[in-house]
């Protein structure tokens, strides 16, 4: 294999490694597999010339393209580090072993079925981004696996912008740093990563969904846990004495809003949405999360949440509901509205690229959430995958090479604002 590849077989080689993270496991990266492609990340990164990438006790890898601005060139000696972030992880809820890409050329307009498992079919009906796909080429799994677009597209679409960087030195840019990151689909993809050692004044995880897409406003989260104590007797002789947490924590669950579910929520608006319940007669604990696009949004719900517990105890005067709350993440935008022009160089980067910025909040965190309240502002960029988390997930080449076209842009932006 040539050290240069195409983008295309550069995301297939790295679609295949197995790299399904675990939200069960509590080591760090959370699975081994995952070292598996971040090696491979510090061979390929150090063959684009970037000569002190290496990967650290945590799994992180992190490299250097230095600046090639010409020392005479004083006016651009302000560049600032930019850095180019994404996560190699897959979804833990759907199999990432044994992927197996299929690449459709010259897409025909119709429904995909996909050979590995034909009931698995990406249907023009509830894909309405097809639509505009008709002659690309677009790469799936073979329906017995998810694909790992998300964000091996993102890897991808960096390693390639690398290269185009390499081969076209007449192309002036500021140091750029990258990172490779373990954990992101369960949460902890920042977890130990070392904002100060990164050393970028400013960052881009490359792990948006469609094209043109620029993330810069996410949920503010929180993880709401409510235990129970009931009272246990046995239930042959339990009229009158039996307090049963399971049924208490099964009520509770109905009395909240039924109109603030993830079913039944859309744009702007937040939910609470239970995700676990566990337990016996004598105790049982819900977890659920709680998102909205604000922090007085939070409050309102866990008031509700708080609202819902109380009334249970009235209802079973001697059942005992205790809540407990953990915050996870905050909206970036409170922190990127600091400096507007981290956003504003994204968006025209994307329309430089040929292509109308889609500015949409996120209903969702990522990476750049957490790093953005950790010192490092961090919007999210298009990587042109769809369908993300399932075996129905999907990617035109063409929109990431047009993801591509915006990272090169992005980085001619920093250098020209900075003159």
């Amino acid at each position: 294999m040539s050290q240069r590849e195409t983008l295309l077989d550069r995301f297939i080689r790295y679609a295949r490694i197995d790299t399904q993270s675990s939200d069960s496991s509590t080591t760090y990266p959370s699975t081994e597999t995952q070292k598996n492609l971040l090696r491979v990340l510090v061979e390929d990164l150090k063959a684009a010339g970037l000569e002190d990438a290496a990967m650290d006790e945590w799994g992180y890898v992190c490299a250097t393209l230095p600046s090639n601005i010409p020392h005479r060139h004083k006016a651009f000696t302000q560049v600032p580090t930019i850095g180019l972030i994404a996560h190699v992880d897959t979804y833990f809820g759907t199999s990432g072993t044994n992927v197996h890409p299929q690449v459709h050329r010259d897409y025909d307009g119709q429904d995909i079925v996909l050979p590995g498992d034909p009931t698995q079919v990406i249907r023009v009906a509830e894909e309405t981004e097809l639509a505009a796909c008709k002659g690309l080429t677009i790469v799936t799994s073979d329906g017995t696996t998810l694909l790992g677009a998300d964000d091996k597209a993102g890897v991808a679409v960096i390693l390639e912008a690398l290269w185009q960087l390499r081969e076209n030195p007449g192309r002036l840019h500021g140091p750029i740093r990258i990172g490779f990151t373990p954990d992101e689909e369960v949460g902890r993809g920042t977890e130990h990563f070392d904002v100060k050692a990164f050393a970028a004044d400013f960052a881009y995880t490359i792990d948006g969904s469609g094209l043109g897409s620029l993330e810069a406003e996410t949920f503010c989260a929180d993880t709401a846990i409510v235990t129970v104590t009931g009272i246990d007797v046995h239930p042959g002789y339990a009229k009158h004495k039996m307090v049963n947490a399971v049924r208490v924590a099964s009520a509770l669950l109905m009395a909240l809003p039924q109109h603030r579910t993830p079913e039944t929520t859309e744009g702007r608006e937040g939910f609470l949405h239970p995700v676990s319940i566990t337990g016996t007669p004598s105790e049982a604990k819900v977890q659920l999360i709680v998102r909205s696009f604000t922090e007085e949004g939070l409050a309102e719900l866990e008031g509700m949440l708080g609202d819902a517990a109380a009334f249970m105890e009235k209802r079973y005067p001697r059942a005992r509901l205790a809540i407990e709350i953990k915050p996870s993440y905050r909206n970036m935008r409170y922190q990127l509205d600091t400096e507007p022009r981290v956003v504003e160089y994204a968006d025209q980067a994307v329309r430089r690229a040929g292509l109308t910025p889609v500015r949409l909040p996120v209903r969702g965190g990522t990476d750049g959430s957490r790093l953005s309240f950790m010192g490092l502002l961090t919007p999210n960029l298009f990587n042109g995958s769809m369908n993300f988390h399932g075996k129905r997930e999907w990617v035109p080449l063409e929109w990431m090479e047009q993801s591509v076209e915006t990272v090169l842009h992005l980085m001619d932006i920093w250098m020209e604002r900075s003159a």
